[in-house]
Formats: structure tokens, C-alpha cells, sequence
């Protein structure tokens, strides 16, 4: 997409969690990869929301919700409020069971833009760490996220200041290997990780959502 559409999603997204009402509370927002890098137009738009528990479960809604639809888990897993506003956009596991990730993903995007969706309990930053050492460790890198990204909102504020510099292509940063090597990894590795970012990405169309739970 060019990169107009490209921002113009982000802020649809920002509008969203500000003012809309999600499957589960939001708590930070990050994009990262081609429109952080202020490329033009932006092969696929890479977004990383950080989530939060939801608390106050309603287990009669959900029942009620189970009997109708056949998804259990709205209440507990997913807002029961925002499954019983928006039936269409709840979105199960194979076992019939409420996927906050995805939910989140038909709430956020439309599918058919090239969009990817991270979804995850811990913050970006502590997330990128996380999973690279964990490829390391493992020497496999397909869950690897690129690490250059910018935080767009966070603790229930959209930073201006951010989304300033990053519709204005004005944001700095490394090459992928380089950025890498920076969280750890020796010049071999971040290479290889680097290649299975630029892969993987090759390989997706479309929206694709992907969840984690630290």
C-alpha cells in the first residue's frame, strides 16, 4: 500500500482503541518494520498492541453468548460487551473457544490490506528481547520481530509527538542485522535472523495476526 493508506491506517487504528470498544483493554500500541522505516510505498503494515487481562468477567453473557453463537469464552477471555455490539467480528480457535488475537485483528483491520498484527501481554520492547533470545538459544528464528519500531500510544495517550516524525519520515534507525546485533546477537546470527524476518514476511498476504502470551 502507499504509505498515505498506510498511515491513515495507523490512525484509524489509534481512533480505535481510543474511542471504540475492544474484545480486550489495550495498552500500548506500536508499528514497526516498513513504515517506521519510512519506506514508500510499505509492502506490509506491521503493527504490535500490547494487551491487558480482562478483568470482571461476565459469565452469564457468556452462557447466553455459548448457546447462540457457539463460542464459549466471551466474558472471560474476550469482552462480553464488545461480542454482544459486534457477533460477527468473534473470532474462535479450532476448538471453539474466544481468540483474543484475532478478535482484536477483524476489530482493527480490514482483511484483505497487507497488514500483520502482533498481539501480545508484554510490552514490544520486552517482547523483541525476549524472542531473540530466545532464537538464539534455540538457533531458530522464524518468531524473531523486527526490532525498529515506535510507540504510538501507551498508557491510554496517543504520543503526537510520534506520529509527527512518523508521517514525516523523520525517524532514524539501523539496518535490520544492525539493530540485532545491538539486542545481542554476534554478526552471523543477526544475519540469519534478519533473512527469516524478510521471509517470513515475504511468505504472508493479506491480514495475519499473530498472538503470544508471556
Amino acid at each position: 500500500m502507499d504509505r498515505s493508506s498506510a498511515i491513515a491506517r495507523i490512525e484509524s487504528i489509534l481512533d480505535t482503541v481510543e474511542n471504540g470498544l475492544l474484545p480486550v483493554p489495550v495498552r500500548e500500541v506500536w508499528v514497526y518494520g516498513d513504515v517506521a522505516l519510512g519506506l514508500d510505498p510499505v509492502d506490509r503494515l506491521d503493527v504490535y498492541v500490547t494487551k491487558d487481562l480482562l478483568l470482571g468477567g461476565d459469565d452469564e453473557s457468556g452462557d447466553e453468548f455459548e448457546a447462540e453463537h457457539g463460542i464459549a469464552g466471551v466474558g472471560s477471555a474476550v469482552s462480553a460487551e464488545w461480542a454482544e455490539a459486534n457477533p460477527e467480528l468473534v473470532r474462535a480457535y479450532s476448538r471453539g473457544y474466544a481468540a483474543p488475537e484475532t478478535c482484536l485483528a477483524a476489530s482493527l483491520l480490514p482483511d484483505d490490506e497487507p497488514t500483520h498484527l502482533e498481539v501480545c501481554n508484554a510490552p514490544f520492547e520486552q517482547n523483541v528481547r525476549r524472542r531473540l533470545e530466545v532464537a538464539l538459544d534455540r538457533d531458530a528464528y522464524d518468531q524473531v520481530i523486527d526490532p525498529r519500531g515506535v510507540c504510538l500510544y501507551a498508557d491510554g495517550q496517543r504520543s503526537a509527538e510520534a506520529l509527527g516524525k512518523l508521517r514525516g519520515g523523520d525517524l532514524a534507525f539501523p539496518t535490520l542485522s544492525e539493530a540485532l546485533s545491538m539486542l545481542g546477537a554476534d554478526e552471523a546470527a543477526a544475519a540469519d535472523a534478519a533473512d527469516a524476518i524478510r521471509a517470513a514476511r515475504t511468505s504472508q498476504s493479506g491480514r495475519s495476526v499473530r498472538g503470544d502470551v508471556v
